[in-house]
């Protein structure tokens, strides 16, 4: 089919991450501002130099069906969890071809992961180890292969249009929504079920990511570690989870008579070439991002009142961040509300930007920036206008709102969103 310029908006949000099970629960958390991370217990952290991280607060395997669960990594248990609530919220009643309203060869999927099946990598090569190749789960390949959560997420709603896995460290959350954006821009679906999943809290990944010097050692206070623009921040704090999206032609969503949230206006692209883990310091790779986005669209710099910031809460990360809005927006950045909500839910790598999305759309509907807590002593060079410790509200009218996401490896996307 020939490019489009199809309007594509939301019509469905789910979310299981470290304030809650979903994403009402979660919303309902990050306005009382409680933080979601948590001391690491059990035998095999007690010797890691960090003991804490953001688990999702409710377990997987409490909601799935056993069966299921067991044929499932943990990474794609939570990414079909917040699935199945967004087909819920768009008013999608069965699959595609049992739903009459959306045919499966013009629905497809979109789930990244950063790191995918860690869990059952590590663990069956344990068992491997232990008790011999004849012990070795048959399901571990199809467990851990980093497009399983897309995989499964695909069979769930029977999508035929395409099944992808963008990966990119903590930007392929954003990625896979701005991914989505382009399969229905161009015609190749009207719905792509869209967001990003991880689940890596494990022993080794925390004990490398320690060894990188990224993470928060404040263990004895594990509430106040993540404390992103806090003058005193050490790194980021590991959390898992996953946010899903629905997104489809405005014209699709008409046609049903679907409620719509918000527009996606679309995305902006960038690398580093800097560094395979630091940020580029003066933020140039990320205002190329943004000045992408606002090439490519019709978002004025004056219609954005909200940023879902990236904002981890490593010393570089943060400031490079603000320098590069600062730079791209200039005096408009005065008058825009910016959140750091991995204060409370900690950094879910690739499900950071599929979460973080879910929170920026909620945002537009309510009107309301979620704050940013831990912040005892805000950083010099973060010049910008932090919502700190209670929800602050937006303007009325049409307004928009950034969602930035940046991985190791240079990657950068800001995506868009504008109330309808």
């Amino acid at each position: 089919m020939n490019p489009t310029n199809r309007t594509v908006v939301v019509t469905g949000i789910g979310a299981t991450t470290p304030l809650g099970g979903d994403s009402a629960s979660t919303w309902e958390g990050l306005l009382a501002g409680r933080s979601g991370v948590k001391p690491l217990e059990g035998e095999r952290f007690a010797e890691l130099p960090v003991r804490i991280a953001a688990p999702a607060a409710v377990d997987p395997e409490s909601v799935l069906p056993r069966p299921l669960a067991r044929k499932l990594d943990r990474s794609a248990q939570l990414a079909l969890i917040a699935a199945r609530e967004a087909w819920a919220d768009a008013g999608y009643t069965a699959k595609a071809g049992e739903d009459s309203s959306i045919a499966p060869e013009r629905l497809g999927t979109v789930i990244a992961s950063g790191i995918g099946g860690v869990h059952t990598l590590l663990d069956q090569y344990d068992v491997l180890k232990e008790k011999g190749a004849r012990r070795v789960s048959p399901h571990t390949v199809p467990m851990l292969m980093p497009n399983s959560p897309s995989a499964n997420v695909g069979l769930e709603v029977n999508a035929q249009a395409g099944v992808h896995t963008p990966v990119s460290a903590c930007a392929s959350g954003a990625e896979a929504i701005g991914y989505a954006v382009e399969m229905i821009r161009t015609g190749r679906a009207d719905v792509v079920v869209a967001g990003g999943t991880e689940a890596a809290i494990h022993p080794l990944p925390v004990a490398a990511f320690a060894s990188m010097m990224a993470m928060s050692k404040n263990n004895d206070e594990p509430e106040k570690a993540s404390r992103p623009y806090d003058k005193a921040r050490d790194g980021f704090v590991l959390g898992e989870g996953a946010g899903v999206v629905i997104l489809e032609s405005a014209e699709h969503a008409a046609r049903r008579g679907a409620r719509v949230y918000c527009e996606v206006l679309g995305q902006g692209l960038s690398a580093d070439s800097h560094h395979i883990a630091q940020p580029e310091p003066t933020g140039r790779g990320i205002a190329t991002a943004l000045q992408n986005l606002l090439d490519n669209t019709d978002l004025k710099p004056s219609e954005v009142v909200h940023v879902n910031a990236h904002a981890t809460s490593t010393p570089q990360g943060d400031t490079a961040e603000i320098k590069a809005l600062r730079k791209v927006l200039g005096d408009d950045l005065d008058h825009v509300a910016v959140s750091a909500t991995k204060s409370m839910t900690g950094h879910l790598l690739g499900g950071a930007g599929g979460v973080e999305t879910v929170v920026t759309v909620l945002a537009l509907k309510h009107r309301l920036a979620p704050p940013t807590i831990n912040i005892d002593e805000l950083d010099e060079d973060i010049d910008a206008d932090i919502v700190r410790d209670e929800p602050r509200p937006l303007p009325e009218g049409t307004i928009a709102a950034l969602n930035n996401s940046f991985g190791f490896g240079g990657h950068n996307v800001v995506l868009a969103l504008r109330t309808i």
